[in-house]
């Protein structure tokens, strides 16, 4: 049975120029790890207010995206702007020298998202006093960024289905689980992305029969890419055709995803390394860890733990990252 309490649902936020490059290596939603950074900023906007509750897991159902891109056959090319120039130097010399090229800009990736997220959380107030809460929530996340996007309103959902909701989930299970398909029905159409981890290990063990050589990292571009492959319509016959069809191990709307970081040296103390943002926190050098999400309509959730996401760090290991355990109930089914 599933434990968890409290739900805040923000449904149907209208997220204009978030950052759509995820990771060095993948590209399109956002990584996980910047809604991690929204909840925790909440919660420090909360205190201040003197609102008093605690945010602990969170999900993420995107019911549209738009990516600030052009694509030409197969590649996919940002839209990006150059405002203002680099330099007053650039500035003038350019006036001076129509064939003088400023230096290159770094490359930023924008997509307009339509979400709705969803928090579990905790407070010694009221219930008398959650919709209210809820209230102020809402308010508070319309002035904040959200994976470096402004929030905008949503003009194309009715502003009642754009309510915060505080929802408290029934103890007795028949209740809940109606409560929660209640939920489900409003976050249609939409999907929610969960983490198979699942998949990508048991691919590591099949490709490791056909090549013990193969890496992890050949078993994650693998379930990233579509493989076709040419198959004979007419066997056996002169005039025989090609047939092209894709192949994949999995069936679902797999995607790879970064998952958080892992360690590269050692943890130094604060102020030990030079030019670092904060002086009075630990450092380590990191680099981004990945793992296959899987891309899942609401209706196919048994419970809320099923799209909630959770930090599962192991300082000692140097594992900084993120968790959820829709594949503990996917693979049961």
């Amino acid at each position: 049975m599933s434990e968890v309490k409290n739900l805040l649902v923000l449904p149907r936020l209208r997220v204009q120029n978030a950052n759509a490059i995820s990771s060095p290596m993948t590209w399109g939603f956002p990584a996980m790890s910047a809604f991690v950074g929204l909840m925790h900023a909440l919660e420090r906007k909360l205190y201040a207010e003197g609102i008093n509750v605690s945010l602990g897991n969170f999900g993420v159902i995107c019911h549209d995206l738009e990516a600030q891109a052009t694509k030409d056959r197969y590649q996919y090319t940002f839209h990006l702007t150059r405002t203002p120039l680099s330099s007053p130097k650039d500035r003038a010399k350019i006036q001076k020298d129509s064939s003088y090229k400023a230096p290159s800009i770094v490359e930023e990736g924008r997509v307009h998202l339509d979400i709705t997220l969803i928090f579990t959380i905790d407070s010694a107030a009221a219930e008398s006093e959650h919709d209210d809460i809820a209230q102020q929530i809402g308010e508070i996340v319309g002035g904040m960024r959200i994976a470096g996007g402004s929030v905008i309103p949503n003009r194309s959902v009715p502003s009642h289905k754009q309510r915060p909701q505080w929802v408290t989930l029934d103890d007795n299970e028949e209740r809940r689980e109606k409560q929660f398909a209640r939920l489900k029905r409003r976050w249609l159409p939409g999907f929610a992305l969960t983490l198979r981890d699942d998949y990508l290990a048991e691919h590591h063990q099949t490709l490791q029969q056909q090549n013990p050589e193969a890496s992890l990292l050949d078993a994650w571009l693998d379930l990233s890419r579509l493989n076709h492959y040419c198959a004979l319509e007419n066997k056996g016959e002169s005039n025989e055709k090609p047939l092209w069809q894709v192949q994949r191990p999995y069936r679902g709307w797999l995607v790879p995803i970064p998952v958080g970081y892992g360690a590269i040296s050692d943890l130094f103390n604060p102020g030990e390394v030079a030019n670092a943002r904060d002086t009075k926190t630990k450092f380590r050098f990191v680099e981004s860890l990945y793992s296959i999400g899987e891309w899942v309509s609401p209706h196919r959730m048994k419970q809320p733990e099923d799209l909630l996401w959770y930090v599962d760090n192991n300082e000692e290991a140097g594992l900084y990252r993120l968790n959820n355990d829709y594949h503990l109930r996917a693979s049961a089914q």
